[in-house]
């Protein structure tokens, strides 16, 4: 994951590598998942294996914080409810057990922030989708 980091700064690590890196999952993906900017060329990237999801410029920033690797190096990658929010964006994509068990990890924790996730899921247009698991999930 560092070396990944060190050969692509603007690459955030997304999806499935976040809930890994957050513990809302147990399941190792199968290949690392990152985010760049809108207009940057992923194809080698992608020809070394790795899951590359591209979003407008204005919206790359939103929860970017930085995490350990299992080694130790500080990479980055989105916080928990700008993944929840990424899982709800590729929901087609994503498999069913590793979607709803994030989400129910994340409202388990003591530290989840229910309004910052209703922030970033307007800004990043997952709103309407997201509420109604919100509502079942958290009565």
């Amino acid at each position: 994951m560092y070396l990944i980091h060190l050969r692509c700064k603007q690459a955030v690590f997304s999806h499935e590598s976040a809930l890994l890196m957050h513990d809302l999952t147990d399941r190792e993906p199968f290949q690392y998942v990152i985010t760049v900017k809108t207009g940057y060329n992923p194809s080698v990237l992608k020809k070394e294996g790795l899951c590359v999801h591209t979003i407008r410029k204005e919206l790359h920033d939103i929860g970017c914080t930085t995490a350990q690797t299992p080694f130790g190096h500080a990479v980055p990658v989105y916080n928990m409810e700008r993944t929840i929010c990424d899982i709800f964006r590729s929901r087609s994509q994503v498999e069913v057990q590793n979607f709803y068990g994030a989400i129910k990890a994340y409202l388990r924790r003591q530290e989840r922030n229910i309004p910052l996730l209703l922030r970033y899921a307007k800004a990043l247009r997952v709103e309407r989708v997201m509420k109604p698991y919100l509502e079942v999930l958290l009565a």
